[in-house]
């Protein structure tokens, strides 16, 4: 019976998480269309920064709602709305004729984004907890799952430009995000299938339904004993908006807000979204084609799926705060690496990188003022060709150009990336989810965990937004240098308020810490 329970478990886990395959989708969708948006729109870096950072406002939008729609009508209704909205910004974007279009689309897509919170806060709701660890990286592991599929389908349109006549460097960027249409309509028939959160229906006072949930989820003697104890959190509490803000704030809640909201910002601010979202730009930076650039964001698919399936099999053993701690430090070195990778790095065009450059058909004549010139500075040598290419031709020839160019130790860099992403989906990637999940009150965690995610999404804009224009005006190696300076100052902070919340129950980590 009890294997009945886990297997019920583990199928609405999955269902509700699989927002965050289409989540991972689409941040690796956009990777690859930024090159050819870019090119065919004419944009600046502040422009190609909107087409990714765009979602990130949506989120931010939605986040501000979706606590009070969640409280009113339930986790599951709210899920699939949002499903719907992903299917809707796919078509607007796939189709988009202009820039503006195009953001409008983006914008739509995310505010679906906020799925992530509301799974996590429906898994946290349903999962027993002494797996609710694991259950709720269920939702990492999907987007990083998501990730790798779009990561291949990206390569293998990129590999089929001029092989197939309706794929080119103009129309390959509206199949990658057409292809998302796939999975939001299989997310929105598997939606149907899950039942509502028991907790939510205790919160509403339909406990019989309740109960029939807690049938299909706990074995027969929990029951009751975990119905009382979940109405005993949730009595007497004040459910409007207002009421559940005003106890968010107060001062008995102060330590679980503070470490929320470290957790929340520490988890972007590191850069998590500026190599994911701008992954082949990335690779672009250390001298790849664009073929190759393409081909390593598979790599990175597979590091991170592997790495999260690491913290799925250890969270409950070594528990949160080591493997957050463990994450972060190896954060640090990562990105200390990639520094010293890109800061040592020279570029120099002779005359048979042009020619080199002239069998790829790169227009090569603007370049021959360049020729003989000596750059230890990525940004002054990009802000060069800056000057000898149009809007329109940059984005497609900047690549070859910087692979016929530099002298780079590229080892240094591509360690650091991947041992960074390795390390950010064993620790702080899946653990965040799971830390919004336990820590907050049955009472407010309908307005608090989109509150979290709400700072995770603002911070995450900021990081999509400006790292096009950051690599142009600090360069590849100072941008990856501030990222490890953050990590180093956030794993401090950790270090000192992050608690252990492993197998315990909601209630019990409120007893915890929340304060009397």
């Amino acid at each position: 019976m009890a294997k009945n329970h886990n297997r019920r478990v583990t199928q609405y886990a999955l269902i509700s998480a699989f927002g965050g395959f289409v989540f991972g989708l689409d941040a690796a969708n956009i990777s690859g269309v930024v090159r050819y948006v870019t090119a065919q729109f004419g944009l600046n870096s502040m422009q190609m920064g909107s087409v990714v950072g765009v979602a990130g406002i949506g989120a931010i939008v939605a986040l501000m709602i979706t606590g009070s729609l969640c409280d009113k009508y339930g986790r599951k209704n709210i899920l699939l709305g949002l499903a719907c909205l992903y299917t809707l910004s796919s078509t607007i974007s796939s189709l988009a004729s202009s820039y503006e279009i195009l953001l409008v689309g983006r914008f739509i897509g995310g505010m679906a984004f906020c799925s992530l919170s509301i799974s996590s806060m429906y898994i946290g709701e349903i999962a027993p907890a002494d797996k609710r660890g694991k259950f709720v990286s269920i939702n990492q592991l999907l987007i990083t799952i998501g990730s790798l599929v779009a990561f291949i389908v990206n390569y293998l349109l990129v590999k089929s430009i001029g092989v197939i006549d309706a794929v080119t460097t103009e129309t390959v960027w509206r199949f990658m995000l057409g292809f998302e249409l796939i999975p939001n309509i299989i997310w929105i028939v598997l939606l149907v299938k899950v039942p509502k959160s028991p907790r939510w229906l205790i919160s509403k006072g339909r406990i019989t339904e309740a109960r029939e949930v807690f049938k299909k989820i706990v074995p027969a003697n929990e029951i009751e004993p975990l119905i009382m104890n979940v109405r005993q959190t949730v009595s007497g509490d004040d459910t409007n908006l207002l009421g559940q803000v005003k106890d968010l704030f107060s001062r008995r809640m102060r330590l679980v807000l503070f470490i929320a909201v470290a957790f929340a910002i520490t988890q972007q601010v590191i850069g998590i979204n500026a190599v994911l979202f701008y992954a082949p730009v990335v690779f672009e930076q250390i001298g790849m084609s664009v073929e190759s650039s393409f081909m390593q964001t598979i790599y990175v698919g597979i590091v991170n799926v592997s790495f999260t399936i690491v913290a799925i099999l250890f969270i409950e053993k070594l528990g949160r705060r080591k493997l957050t701690l463990a994450g972060l430090a190896l954060i640090v070195i990562a990105h200390g690496s990639s520094w010293y990778g890109f800061h040592s790095a020279t570029y120099q065009l002779d005359e048979q990188a042009v020619a080199s450059l002239q069998q790829q058909e790169i227009p090569t004549e603007p370049l021959a003022v360049l020729v003989g010139t000596h750059y230890s500075s990525d940004v002054e040598f990009k802000a060069d060709l800056a000057e000898l290419y149009s809007p329109n031709e940059l984005p497609l020839v900047t690549g070859p150009i910087i692979e016929s160019a530099i002298n780079i130790n590229a080892s240094y860099v591509l360690f650091g990336i991947f041992v960074f992403l390795g390390a950010f989906h064993f620790s702080i990637g899946p653990i965040m989810w799971v830390i919004f999940s336990e820590i907050f009150p049955n009472k407010i965690r309908s307005i608090a965990i989109p509150f979290a995610a709400l700072i995770t999404s603002l911070t995450s804009y900021f990081v999509q937004q400006f790292f096009p224009w950051q690599l142009e005006h600090f360069g590849a190696g100072n941008t990856f240098l501030s990222y490890g300076a953050v990590g180093l100052v956030s794993l401090v902070i950790m270090l000192k308020v992050l608690p252990e919340t492993k197998s315990k129950s909601i209630e019990d980590i409120e007893a915890e810490l929340v304060a009397n």
